[in-house]
């Protein structure tokens, strides 16, 4: 995509954020307005309440100044949706819903006429059914991984068949095995009660990794070439937590009355991390920063790597009397976790702390203020 072409006819002292109705979106637009900036949400019909009602602006509150409603996400892409975002100098802030609510993220890459924060070519790397995907891009990285078994043969110990929701194939089913019986037992019967997708034999299964959780969601500034930490956070899960306030004997109780364990993404804890931890955390950030910047042009056409942020997700563990980090997910773009500037770390670096939606707003202030907007979008 040609940046310069995507900014024709832009004024850019009149930029509006732009963000698609859910995810992050009222994150992104609180940033965006405290830097002075104005928003646009392009909502979905029916679920629109929360940008054209409850966070609406109105005088002194609220941080959606224009809904744009459609049909379904991907009429982001029609012609006269995109008229509008450009009448309003809008700057895109991309999610995941780019990818789960779009049959062809490619025409996202091509036919979206609108500047993206961010890069454009990345999202699709976190499904790990693309021929590269983020498991390459953390082994070319050098970032340690749980073990991945080839084949169920392989199972050697607790492992975990990443598995896609029977209904929603956007959202995890994913269960537990320990050598190919249960994993053929497991999958198969979850597969009978509607649970897992019948693709669930092509899951990835993973080496369970038994560690503290911990999202590291990291900033990259291509104005600075700085690696900042924004905040650390864990995620909750419906209905995991459930289970987990519960005693053994009532757990047991639960699942043989037939209530089902399930780890839908509900929301995200802000945690912390020790200091001594910190800087392992900065080095896998570092090198994952650096395996971007080397991607061929084919996965990336900017050749900009990463920009803004990115989210490495993984676990603390204890071996042999020290602490390491193994990260078994990434995010590409903004992680959905509002509740980071709960976490100390941007006050370490900047005396306030910040969410992730004001640090991109920051940066998008400062490139438009120092003539450099090109080189944080894509």
């Amino acid at each position: 995509m040609d940046v310069p072409a995507l900014l024709k006819g832009y004024d850019l002292k009149h930029i509006t954020v732009g963000v698609l109705g859910g995810h992050s979106a009222l994150d992104v637009s609180h940033g965006a307005k405290k830097h002075g900036f104005r928003t646009v949400c392009v909502a979905r019909k029916g679920r629109e309440k929360t940008y054209t009602q409850y966070f609406k602006t109105q005088e002194d509150t609220g941080c959606i100044d224009e809904c744009i409603l459609v049909d379904k996400f991907e009429d982001v892409l029609k012609e006269d949706v995109q008229q509008k975002l450009r009448k309003l100098n809008t700057i895109f802030i991309h999610n995941r819903y780019f990818w789960v609510y779009f049959p062809d993220y490619a025409k996202v890459e091509n036919d979206f006429q609108i500047p993206i924060f961010g890069s454009r070519t990345f999202v699709k790397l976190e499904e790990r059914d693309q021929p590269y995907n983020q498991y390459h891009l953390l082994k070319d990285a050098g970032i340690r991984t749980p073990k991945i078994f080839a084949k169920p043969e392989d199972i050697d110990r607790p492992a975990l068949v990443k598995a896609s929701e029977a209904q929603r194939g956007y959202e995890r089913a994913f269960f537990f095995v320990g050598n190919k019986p249960s994993w053929e037992a497991e999958g198969s019967r979850l597969e009978r009660e509607g649970k897992v997708s019948a693709k669930w034999r092509q899951a990835p299964i993973e080496e369970f990794v038994v560690g503290a959780p911990v999202n590291f969601n990291f900033f990259f500034s291509p104005l600075t070439g700085r690696l900042e930490l924004l905040g650390t956070d864990t995620r909750r899960q419906t209905n995991l937590d459930g289970f987990l306030r519960m005693t053994a004997p009532e757990q047991s109780k639960a699942l043989q009355a037939g209530i089902p364990l399930k780890r839908i993404e509900t929301g995200h804890i802000a945690c912390t991390v020790k200091e001594s931890i910190l800087e392992k955390a900065f080095e896998l950030g570092e090198k994952f920063v650096k395996a971007t910047q080397k991607l061929p042009r084919e996965l990336d056409p900017s050749g900009k790597g990463i920009i803004g942020p990115f989210a490495l997700q993984g676990a603390v563990v204890a071996e042999e009397g020290k602490e390491d980090i193994v990260i078994f997910d990434v995010s590409l773009r903004i992680p959905g976790s509002p509740g980071t500037f709960a976490t100390p770390y941007t006050r370490y670096l900047y005396g306030q702390a910040m969410s992730v939606g004001e640090r991109i707003g920051m940066e998008l202030k400062r490139a438009l203020e120092a003539g450099r907007v090109s080189d944080i979008i894509t």
